[in-house]
């Protein structure tokens, strides 16, 4: 193969890589497990070829260690597993999912990783519309999978069960090919994050980014999804926070950061008074669709082994114990706590909880100064502020603001993303390289959110670190 075309097969692996931790259940409901295990096997050889390719350099430094030490302890969890045999599954997907996130970030620049983002996005959303369309006007009824994991039987089932309810023509809502509304309208969500950082930094067309941004909105408003419409308002106030921040400058600060506080502390307080106002605006009840029973019935089972939990598994199992019989609501056994924090609690207790932490606070910290912090050439001038640099920022707090209502962020694309942020932000925090403030005129048509600055001459000093802190966490 030409050395052209290479960056062009790194580039659509990349996106396929994406795209199924995405619309895994695309690939169960239309070719079952089996097919969803030749996707995963593409997964895995892609990535072995790919390192073995690039044969990218390892350096320890910029290694996150909270990573390690979460792959560790998981590891070692096979030790007092209440279910041994899942969780070597559990561990057998997770490690897939942890090395095809490094392998991206190991060998492909920035700015092929969001424009392979955006493409998978771009997949999903037309997919499904196509596919709800169908449903909608030839299949005029829900629709199941190809390859039902449940016995089929004369009873009604519960619509859980169902690939598409085929609702596109009433306003929704829609589930699209990934099964689920909550999935779809995140992904609608992440659409309009990449698009518009995309767009607003000169990295993509004007009328396509527009067009991809209507797609992104009118898919996010037919999910008629509630925990994503409230995802998108946390990630439009970081959004502002993260702009302002940049206004008053390095020095600044102080003032910003008071007010985040006080904004955090006055949400917690009209949360507390307005708990059953909010229910009733969004059509929920007490239960919040059961979570609160899920929730109560998963701290039960943390309470019973909080140090270390009962063993790693990601993902429910459902032909084992203590997750047989652990939610099951209206018909349908539900297989994740829907909060990722009590996820990893009741699987690997407190000492699970704090890698976990350190994993998603190294990503923030960096994040946030990558996306505040003016950027400077290889000389130490200052640089105009790219929107892209933002993008990392808001990706990760749409996935924190999902993870307190469901456990994705744990599993397929929310460990992925965060992974990917995690290793990117730390192995290149200290250089301008992640996110340049405009792309190359004569590349106006590709994306170039990522592109290295050149390299200085000889004579040039070393270029100084940004502002920001002198060190970053783990």
């Amino acid at each position: 193969m030409s050395l052209a075309r290479r960056p062009a097969l790194a580039g659509a692996y990349a996106t396929f890589v994406l795209f199924t931790a995405f619309a895994g259940q695309f690939w169960r409901n239309l070719l079952g497990w089996w097919g969803f295990g030749a996707a995963v096997a593409i997964v895995v050889v892609g990535g072995i070829l790919l390192i073995a390719h690039v044969r990218p350099r390892w350096i320890w430094r910029r290694t996150p260690k909270s990573t390690l030490a979460f792959l560790l302890l998981a590891v070692l969890s096979l030790a007092w597993s209440f279910y041994p045999g899942a969780t070597a599954l559990g561990l057998a997907i997770l490690f897939v999912t942890t090395f095809a996130a490094v392998a991206l970030v190991l060998c492909l620049p920035w700015s092929r990783i969001i424009a392979s983002l955006a493409s998978a996005i771009k997949w999903i959303l037309a997919l499904s519309i196509t596919f709800e369309l169908w449903v909608a006007v030839f299949v005029r009824e829900p629709l199941l999978p190809n390859f039902p994991d449940f016995e089929v039987t004369g009873e009604k089932l519960p619509m859980a069960f169902y690939w598409s309810r085929g609702l596109l023509l009433h306003g929704g809502p829609i589930e699209g090919i990934v099964a689920s509304r909550n999935l779809l309208g995140m992904v609608s969500l992440l659409g309009l994050i990449v698009f518009g950082c995309l767009l607003a930094a000169g990295s993509m067309r004007r009328a396509p980014g527009i067009s991809w941004l209507v797609v992104s909105g009118l898919v996010f408003a037919l999910t008629r999804s509630s925990t994503i419409i409230l995802v998108a308002a946390l990630v439009a106030v970081v959004l502002v926070f993260a702009m302002w921040t940049r206004r008053v400058g390095a020095g600044h600060r102080r003032k910003v950061y008071w007010t985040a506080a006080g904004v955090v502390a006055a949400s917690v307080a009209l949360l507390l008074v307005s708990w059953n106002l909010l229910l009733q605006l969004f059509g929920k009840g007490e239960d919040l669709t059961g979570r609160t029973d899920i929730w109560a019935s998963v701290i039960d089972l943390a309470q019973q082994r909080p140090i270390a939990g009962w063993g790693y598994v990601g993902y429910w199992v459902p032909w084992v114990e203590p997750f047989k019989e652990l939610a099951v609501r209206k018909g349908v056994t539900y297989l994740q706590a829907h909060n990722a924090w009590l996820d990893i609690w009741m699987q690997l207790g407190v000492l699970g909880l704090i890698a976990f932490v350190a994993i998603v606070i190294g990503a923030l910290w960096r994040s946030w100064f990558l996306a505040v912090d003016q950027p400077r050439d290889a000389a130490g001038r200052p640089l105009p502020y790219s929107a892209a640099s933002l993008l990392p920022l808001l990706v990760l707090f749409a996935l924190l603001g999902q993870s307190l209502a469901e456990s994705r962020l744990l599993i397929e694309i929310g460990w992925l993303l965060l992974i990917a942020i995690a290793w990117a932000t730390k192995r290149r925090q200290w250089t301008n390289d992640p996110l340049p403030a405009e792309p190359r005129p004569a590349r106006s048509h590709a994306v170039a959110l990522a592109e290295p600055p050149a390299p200085a001459p000889p004579s040039a000093p070393p270029a100084p670190a940004p502002p920001g802190p002198s060190a970053s966490p783990a």
